[in-house]
């Protein structure tokens, strides 16, 4: 018999927490093996936990859902988030997709809705509720995917001609996660080459320091 897919539940909300607990807890397949109150606990606690997937609420006090996914999946990439979101808007989801999420639900999706999310992550496919596809549907055109906070930082360390390994000893990260990162910055701006991304970062103002407008 395999053995119960693991799953943390982090939200600041104890009775949504609670509550989402006791409905996983019926399945034979799962099992909880935490319930976290903000990002940062789940950060701290990502590696002892060692969850297959983490349902994650996107507005949380200290560190926010987003942060908390892009950092988590630095130090455990196996690792399956879940968005489980107040918010249907584009914008929401794009961000959230961009940060490394595999999954993105509403929070009065039915109780089977969060099982198939699971599932589907589990094996390998990407999950969105009828609300966060509905909000992708493209009216005009599809809306390009942004940077995230991290992929800024490493983007304005690659401009200044820092090699990979000089990036990953600056933000203490490995080698191979900054390979990554380069990779996802090229792919979504569409651009190819290093001198591509330093003629980017000059013409959108990185260097200046006033971030990436995409």
């Amino acid at each position: 018999m395999n053995k119960p897919v693991r799953i943390a539940i982090v939200d600041d909300h104890p009775m949504v927490a609670e509550g989402i607990e006791a409905i996983l807890e019926t399945y034979d397949d799962l099992t909880v093996v935490g319930t976290l109150s903000n990002g940062q606990e789940a950060i701290e606690r990502v590696g002892d936990l060692a969850p297959d997937v983490i349902l994650l609420d996107l507005n949380m006090p200290q560190v926010g859902g987003l942060t908390a996914a892009e950092i988590i999946l630095e130090r455990r990439p196996e690792t399956r988030i879940v968005i489980l979101s107040m918010h249907d808007s584009a914008e929401y989801v794009i961000s959230a997709l961009s940060h490394g999420a595999m999954g993105y639900i509403l929070k009065d999706v039915p109780t089977e809705e969060i099982k198939r999310a699971i599932d589907s992550v589990m094996s390998g496919e990407r999950y969105l509720c009828t609300g966060a596809n509905a909000a992708l549907t493209p009216k005009a055109g599809t809306p390009r995917e942004q940077l995230t906070n991290r992929e800024q930082t490493i983007l304005l360390q690659l401009a200044q001609g820092r090699s990979n390994k000089e990036v990953a000893a600056a933000l203490d990260i490995s080698v191979r996660t900054v390979e990554t990162h380069r990779k996802n910055i090229k792919r979504k701006l569409g651009i190819s080459s290093t001198a591509g991304l330093t003629r980017y970062a000059l013409e959108h103002g990185v260097l200046q320091g006033t971030g990436v407008d995409l």
